[in-house]
């Protein structure tokens, strides 16, 4: 299981990664913009301080709402049933 949640949350700082790196060279942000934006887009706070202006910016978007969402959601569920997981072992 812990391999599993290890995974997951490597899977999440992946995707961080390459969508920050994605957003600093296409829409020429500071890293902690681009870095930001993805953490606000995933956790569909979505803001709206902040837009890709370029279509290709608008495009990495929409990838990243589609799949980080997913990976995003995976990761909080897999640390849920973790936790879950833990509580009931201990008692």
């Amino acid at each position: 299981m812990r391999f599993i949640v290890s995974t997951v949350v490597g899977l999440v700082f992946v995707v961080v990664s390459i969508a920050t790196t994605f957003f600093h060279y296409v829409e020429g942000w500071a890293w902690i913009d681009a870095y930001y934006f993805t953490v606000v887009t995933l956790s569909t706070v979505g803001y709206g301080d902040m837009t890709p202006k370029t279509d290709l910016g608008k495009i990495g978007a929409t990838i990243l709402i589609f799949v980080g969402l997913g990976v995003f959601a995976l990761a909080v569920q897999q640390i849920g049933l973790y936790v879950s997981r833990q509580a009931n072992d201990d008692n």
